[in-house]
């Protein structure tokens, strides 16, 4: 079909269009070779500068931090393998994070929603958010001490008890600091700065309080209470090194980075460096897929 000197294709109905598919496939092409450049300038510098040192204990080789990387159910310096301390770095940073989402969410959309509320917890909670959670330190072991979730329920014996034993309640609640401001404060905003014609809109056709909080608000406020999340997960994953630093912790990625350290043995520390980051980037890439999916209408409305 010739309109106006341009040739338009169509493809017939079921017919593949294998000339859009070309397209895409050679878009993508060229943002996968430009993402990787960086990695692959760094990686190749690493290695140049570890090879001319010639000491494992200041920077190891590439290759040396890779046989770990790609053995991660080895055993490493007694600690259990590399998969199985960032397993249970990923569940402490989870229960921490999961109970930081479940309180801050419904505060800061009460927070959000009634200026009262607003009024009457915004000065207090804005007190504690420039601490850093490393500054919570030595009151956590002074009220939890070593304790687990395995002593807060009572179990003390059995495969249970070597699960909950490893979550201890000091760490889970630096992790949950950690999670905590970043979520409130998005969701806080979020529900604030929902557009008032929507609401005004709604009250016009008749909806009631419920309605528009319900069908209104929430909607509206939820990209950014789902953006609030994904920080939060980051700084909670960030927080991660630091809470498996405090007494009692025998295992996770962080602590096996630090005792590692110790013995010399850097090519495990730059492994558990890189495992953080890959875990982290991972957890980091679902959220971002969650808000392409869901929240694609917003791009839109701008």
């Amino acid at each position: 079909m010739k309109r106006s000197g341009m040739q338009l294709n169509f493809a017939a109905p079921g017919q593949i269009d294998f000339n859009s598919i070309s397209k895409k496939a050679k878009r993508f092409g060229i943002q996968l070779i430009w993402s990787l450049v960086i990695p692959v300038v760094f990686i190749a510098g690493w290695d140049m500068i570890a090879n001319h040192l010639q000491n494992p204990v200041v920077l190891p080789t590439v290759k040396e931090s890779l046989q770990i990387l790609i053995h991660p159910f080895a055993n490493l310096i007694g600690m259990g393998s590399l998969f199985s301390n960032i397993f249970v770095s990923l569940m402490r940073v989870l229960l921490g994070y999961v109970l930081a989402v479940l309180v801050a969410v419904p505060i800061g959309i009460f927070m959000g929603y009634y200026g009262p509320a607003y009024r009457l917890l915004n000065g207090f909670l804005g007190l504690f958010r420039p601490i850093p959670p490393l500054a919570w330190v030595p009151l956590v072991l002074a009220w939890f001490g070593i304790a687990s979730m395995a002593t807060l329920l009572g179990i003390k014996q059995g495969q249970w008890y070597v699960y909950l034993n490893n979550l201890k309640l000091s760490m889970v609640f630096i992790i949950f600091i950690g999670a905590f401001y970043p979520v409130l404060t998005s969701a806080l905003y979020g529900v604030r700065n929902v557009r008032k014609v929507l609401i005004d809109s709604a009250r016009v056709l008749g909806a009631s309080e419920k309605d528009i909080f319900r069908l209104v608000l929430l909607p509206a406020a939820f990209p950014s209470i789902v953006n609030g999340m994904r920080i939060g997960l980051g700084v909670a994953w960030m927080c991660l090194v630091s809470a498996e630093m405090l007494p009692g912790s025998l295992s996770g990625v962080g602590y096996l980075i630090t005792h590692a350290y110790t013995v010399a043995r850097t090519d495990i520390v730059v492994a558990g460096m890189i495992s953080i980051g890959v875990v982290g980037s991972i957890l980091d890439f679902l959220f971002r897929a969650l808000e392409d999916k869901k929240f694609a209408w917003q791009r839109l409305s701008r």
